[in-house]
């Protein structure tokens, strides 16, 4: 009997990614603003609770512009880029923090020299929201494992004392924080699952599907999203695009955390069944990361398990090896 032509192997599972090391007491920390305007006040606050914790950190020269023209934009795509690259292949800076997400970081992100930033090696790098878009040139083209976490100049690392020491444990001690998850965290669809964390901003990551350096497939990852401000058809459309891409091919499970300003929790919780129900992978929702009152910081590009179980206790995100290795 005749052969058929054969079908190309399926991709292989994701390795994990590499990890930076953990902070001291001393550690040099940039702070850079690669998307919207940040609030001269709050910088200076931000700033003071890092010193708080022993570090040192050290403002690029473009955090406090405004672009001339977009004021939306944290200075010119250039000037924006130039500080993210500055920070990162300078060997006396240990990590790189956001100071505020908004827009703009996929405006620049192929401004970057992504050959020298996988030369410097992995750094902690810290952000949400719209930096999303950077979270996953990390991975994909740099192939460093980042945390996705509250920024130094935003209300909620100023406000919240919880969301901000979980950001500390996971700088200082990090096998201190291998269990993610708040009291509200629930079964959308009970189940467990290993893989690899990545994601971020459900939004974000739909703005990138297709573009040249995209993630093709999602298998034997374990997609995390939240978002704010939009609205439970955009929602849907969102994920729509993200599944007729071929986006999440072979994803493992989904972490979903918090959904501000995007309509009643249950029209949300509505278009999150409709759309992830189909895949048969467990989902938890409202874990505790992103736009909420409490943020925990979420590493990506590690293994983790999703444990949802269907009998209604807690759920949770187990961490498999801590965020960042020893000093």
């Amino acid at each position: 009997m005749t052969k058929g032509p054969s079908r190309p192997a399926p991709p292989a599972p994701p390795a994990p990614l590499a990890r930076p090391s953990r902070l001291r007491a001393g550690a040099r920390v940039a702070v850079v603003a690669p998307s919207g305007p940040v609030p001269a006040d709050r910088l200076e606050a931000g700033l003071g609770v890092l010193r708080n914790w022993g570090l040192e950190p050290v403002v690029a020269p473009h955090v406090l512009d405004v672009h001339p023209e977009l004021d939306y934009l944290a200075g010119t795509d250039a000037d924006r880029a130039a500080d993210l690259q500055a920070a990162w292949c300078d060997p006396s800076v240990d990590a790189v923090f956001c100071a505020r997400g908004g827009y703009g970081a996929h405006r620049m992100v192929d401004r970057l020299d992504w050959p020298a930033i996988r030369a410097a090696g992995p750094k902690v790098f810290v952000g949400y929201s719209d930096i999303t878009a950077l979270h996953e040139a990390f991975a994909v083209r740099a192939g460093c494992a980042t945390l996705h976490g509250p920024m130094v100049a935003t209300e909620t690392f100023l406000d919240d004392a919880p969301t901000r020491e979980h950001l500390r444990a996971t700088l200082f001690e990090p096998e201190t924080v291998l269990t993610l998850g708040l009291d509200t965290a629930a079964a959308l669809v009970p189940g467990q699952a290993r893989g690899i964390l990545y994601g971020g901003c459900l939004s974000l990551l739909a703005s990138a599907a297709g573009t040249p350096h995209a993630r093709t497939g999602a298998r034997g990852g374990l997609l995390v999203i939240e978002d704010t401000g939009e609205e439970p058809y955009r929602l849907d459309g969102i994920l729509t695009r993200l599944l007729r891409t071929g986006a999440l091919e072979g994803v493992a499970g989904v972490v979903c955390g918090s959904w501000q300003e995007c309509g009643p929790y249950e029209k949300v919780r509505a278009v999150l069944a409709d759309r992830l129900g189909p895949l048969e992978i467990p989902v938890i929702e409202e874990l505790g990361f992103g736009h909420g009152p409490t943020a925990l910081t979420v590493p990506l590009g590690v293994p983790a398990v999703v444990n949802a179980p269907a009998d209604g206790s807690r759920c949770t995100l187990t961490v498999e090896v801590p965020a960042l290795l020893p000093a």
